[in-house]
């Protein structure tokens, strides 16, 4: 299983890139490997302020469906567009191209709460 360093994780399995106070969300490569072949992605919340911890949203696999939930307060700004039409990225490229949302975040010190790749390594029991 790929865990990025540079990255931040939940117990949920979302990761977190921040970029200034912009933060880009997905589903670790863990996530998407126990999930199977996603075949959709479903995020009707953009331009929303949610909690941490909402759902922002659904993935589908050809067996389930996984809810998705922020890991930061913020204002979703954007879906990742390749997602309409390729949601296979999700499972191909977790952390690059399958990237979900863009959230523009309310307060940075809610990342203290978030694991860091080390920590998430030993939740996976990796």
């Amino acid at each position: 299983m790929k865990i990025p360093e540079n990255l931040l994780y939940t117990h949920d399995h979302e990761w977190i890139r921040i970029e200034n106070a912009i933060a880009y969300i997905g589903i670790t490569d863990f996530a998407q490997h126990e999930l199977g072949d996603i075949v959709y992605v479903e995020i009707e919340t953009v331009g929303e302020n949610l909690n941490q911890n909402q759902t922002f949203g659904t993935v589908e696999a050809v067996k389930t469906v996984s809810d998705l939930f922020m890991p930061l307060n913020g204002e979703i700004l954007e879906l990742n567009p390749k997602l309409e039409t390729n949601p296979e990225l999700v499972n191909s490229d977790p952390y690059g191209d399958g990237w979900m949302i863009k959230v523009k975040i309310e307060n940075n010190a809610e990342t203290k709460g978030l694991l860091k790749s080390d920590a998430y390594a030993l939740l996976i029991g990796s």
